[in-house]
């Protein structure tokens, strides 16, 4: 009697189950059944009673999350170009009105043709495809539907391991019912029309293509919202197998599949015969375009690797690198970054040209440009593609970008540093003729770092192969020769703590992130640094003092428009404008009549040259107001192990490289390249102060007086000199004719005056003009004396 009471009991219970399961969502008897089938085991299993299981089956799951479905990122060069994509899967999520009406029937009509009459469940479906694959015996349809297959592609998508990636395909009552659970929840609260949509972006389609506007770009190289019919019931068949019906791999089987749609949706009336026909008649009409993902195969490869690495080593963008990337490569971001496409072409050609990815001595180069007053790094070119260096001519570091963000250690810089140095002079108040001795050999003594510790050497440095020294040179003399000794006296006169904040405040680290090494060769450029940091630097003092940490990225949106947080452009002012505009006077001299005399580039602009000892690296920093650079040459080896000396490449040798050789010419190539169309800016005339002891330009300019006009100007041409005429004057020492008087006007032209003979003013000898209207003499470009305002 008791035991028959349980069984009844049980029954009842059964029977009440039986009874909730059909009331959900309306699926009729039929669907009450199957459900029954399946959720009365695994219900009875856990003693849950019949009103129980119906509360739970209809409560939305608490772990429903419909977000997180993988979908490309791209990032964007300033102009709105594409420099790259990465993506877990290749995916572009759409609307449903950009998605062809034929397309939606299509896979709707092989798929699930009754979609917008019933609910969660199918009834009928499930019965037609339970019957069709017992007749058969094998399964040949599927008994889910949209909504159900939308939930398991959910599912597996947002698997985050293996584990929960064979979870979600289980053939097991356990994950139907979670599918069917989840399936009834998305019906209240999602559309029809949202469904289909969610579905219709989530499904894979076979060759990598995850969502039908990635499968028609993919497949047909056009949006899913201009698909033909042929071609809609081409990617509605490959849904079900992607492999085995993959157009790309098994055309045949694809075609005939496709065939297959078209007739179904002609059985339905959702196209006539006729149009069914034709369609099955034509060509599968593929146009495959592959995307490509990552940045080896972008057209900015380092640029786009340094913009990669940002992001995935800045917290900003997520609490661990696993978030990080995970953002990167799913979260559909539309990454706007600073890279102008003239300067990078412009860039690479040059770097490419000079220095041949795969040369015959091995050497490499790379170049960071940066725009003066924003930071915004304009180009990055590394003359090699990236990849392994097993394979000639790639590599995976970026040499133009610091460790964090290229896995570079950085390059000696040379006597690029100099500058830092006379900023620091200039500073202190020192004017332009400040006249220090250049020995031929300094013993490094007397020096402090910041801490005021003593650091020097008993080993006497010496000057570079230029072999200057011996005899005095001002602020301009010494920068345009690049005198080593000079350089070491003057950091030693105002201090070695000074030139080192001085870097350090135009944003100079190691390349390895840790602070610059403070030592008496510190002006020789010993730290080793990244041709972004250095331009960055020299940028500052085109901008008038303002210095900008360099930045790549402008602004960031996920998937659903919204804009994330990007590290800002932190700009200051960290030395005086008029401190910054004699910078640019004295490193203006440096392409006229310094050490890369010649690499002028047509508007105004500056810059130094470096050679690192041992000719084991070179560099060229350079700028204008509106652009600035820096390039390094060498070799990724080991420089002084393989240094620039007796160097040939691709059929062009050198007996040594400095920085005017390579470097400069590769500078001079890009700023021409990357300034093309675009207004010159002018640079601001430094204070006077500055000019208190003249120019400081006249200590290396030869002695003319008593030559000819005519001579003395050909002979200051050739020592880089532009010369102005004065007013002529009486002389009783030089011959009318000649020239009697030099002196140094504020802008470094030499102005020369010519002798009227000791009896006052005679025209005849005056060959030119009116004595009391002066005239400048400039060099035109050609070699030949012309005038100029």
């Amino acid at each position: 009697m008791l035991g028959g009471s349980r069984g009844g009991t049980a029954k009842s219970a059964a029977a009440a189950r039986l009874r909730a399961v059909r009331r959900l969502g309306g699926l009729g008897a039929l669907a009450g059944v199957l459900v029954a089938l399946m959720l009365l085991p695994p219900v009875c299993a856990a003693g849950m009673g019949a009103r129980d299981a119906a509360r739970w089956f209809q409560e939305e799951p608490d772990d429903l999350d419909v977000s997180g479905v993988p979908q490309r990122s791209r990032i964007l060069a300033a102009d709105g170009s594409l420099i790259a994509t990465f993506f877990t899967q290749n995916r572009i999520d759409v609307r449903l009105d950009q998605i062809a009406p034929v397309a939606r029937r299509a896979v709707l009509a092989i798929e699930d043709s009754r979609f917008y009459e019933h609910g969660a469940l199918d009834s009928q479906g499930t019965l037609r495809a339970l019957a069709s694959n017992l007749s058969s015996g094998e399964v040949t349809q599927g008994g889910s539907g949209i909504t159900q297959q939308y939930v398991k592609n959910l599912l597996i998508t947002q698997a985050e391991n293996a584990e929960e990636r064979r979870a979600a395909q289980e053939i097991t009552a356990a994950r139907k019912i979670r599918e069917l659970r989840y399936a009834v929840a998305l019906e209240k609260r999602f559309s029809k029309d949202e469904i289909l949509r969610r579905y219709l972006n989530i499904a894979y389609f076979g060759d990598g293509a995850y969502g039908i506007e990635a499968a028609s770009r993919h497949y047909f190289g056009k949006p899913a919202a201009r698909l033909e019919l042929h071609e809609a019931a081409l990617l509605a068949g490959v849904i079900r197998y992607p492999h085995a019906y993959d157009p790309t791999r098994r055309p045949a089987a694809a075609r005939e599949r496709r065939n297959v749609v078209l007739r179904r949706m002609a059985e339905l009336g959702w196209v006539d015969d006729a149009a069914a026909e034709a369609a099955a008649r034509r060509p599968l009409g593929l146009r495959v375009k592959r995307t490509p993902n990552g940045c080896v195969v972008s057209k900015a490869p380092f640029f786009c690797d340094y913009v990669q690495r940002e992001i995935l080593t800045n917290p900003v963008f997520g609490p661990t690198r696993k978030a990080r990337e995970r953002l990167l490569k799913r979260g559909g971001l539309t990454i706007h970054t600073t890279l102008d496409p003239q300067t990078q072409r412009a860039a690479q050609r040059a770097v490419d040209r000079h220095v041949p990815p795969t040369n015959s001595a091995g050497k490499a180069a790379a170049e960071a440009l940066v725009e003066p007053g924003t930071g915004a790094i304009r180009g990055m070119a590394v003359d090699r593609d990236l990849g392994s260096d097993r394979e000639r001519g790639k590599t995976w570091i970026n040499f133009a970008a610091d460790a964090s963000h290229g896995s570079s250690i950085g390059m000696q810089a040379g006597s690029t540093f100099k500058v830092f140095t006379l900023a620091a002079a200039l500073e202190d108040g020192m004017p332009f003729g400040t006249r220090l001795m250049a020995p031929r050999s300094f013993v490094p003594t007397g020096y402090r770092d910041c801490k005021g510790r003593r650091v020097g050497d008993t080993k006497p440095l010496r000057n570079a192969a230029d072999g200057e020294g011996g005899r005095e040179f001002s602020l301009v003399t010494g920068t345009h020769h690049s005198v080593n000794t000079f350089f070491l006296a003057l950091q030693r006169r105002v201090g070695l703590c000074d030139t080192v904040k001085m870097a350090e405040k135009l944003g100079m680290r190691q390349a390895n992130g840790e602070p610059l090494e403070q030592y008496p060769s510190f002006t020789l450029g010993f730290n080793p640094v990244s041709p972004l940091r250095l331009a960055a630097a020299y940028a500052a003092f085109a901008a008038r003092g303002r210095y900008c940490e360099p930045i790549a990225i402008t602004k960031i949106t996920d998937a659903q428009g919204r804009e994330l947080k990007v590290p800002p452009a932190r700009c200051e002012q960290v030395i005086d404008e008029g401190v910054a505009d004699a910078v640019n006077h004295v490193l203006r001299g440096v392409l006229t009549r310094g050490t890369a005399r010649g690499m002028g580039i047509g508007r105004p602009a500056a810059g130094k040259t470096g050679t690192v000892d041992g000719f084991s690296a070179a560099w060229f920093a350079g700028y204008t107001p509106d652009l600035a650079a820096a390039v390094w040459v060498g070799d990724p080896r080991g420089g002084y192990k393989h240094p620039m000396t007796d160097l040939c490449m691709n059929g062009r040798c050198y007996g040594a490289v400095y920085g005017a050789t390579i470097p400069a010419p590769i500078w001079r190539d890009t700023m021409v390249g990357a300034l093309a169309g675009r207004p010159a800016s002018s640079f601001v005339r430094p204070p006077a102060r500055f000019f208190s002891r003249g120019s400081g330009e006249l200590d290396r300019a030869p002695d003319v007086r008593g030559m000819r006009l005519g001579a003395a100007l050909a002979r200051l041409r050739e020592t880089g000199f532009r010369a102005r005429l004065g007013s002529a004057v009486a002389s009783d020492v030089y011959p009318p004719g000649t020239v009697a008087s030099m002196s140094t006007g504020p802008d470094g032209t030499v102005i020369l005056r010519v002798s009227r003979g000791g009896d006052g003013p005679r025209r005849d000898s005056w060959p030119f003009r009116d004595p009391e209207s002066p005239r400048d003499v400039a060099d035109d470009g050609a070699g030949r004396a012309g005038t100029s305002p």
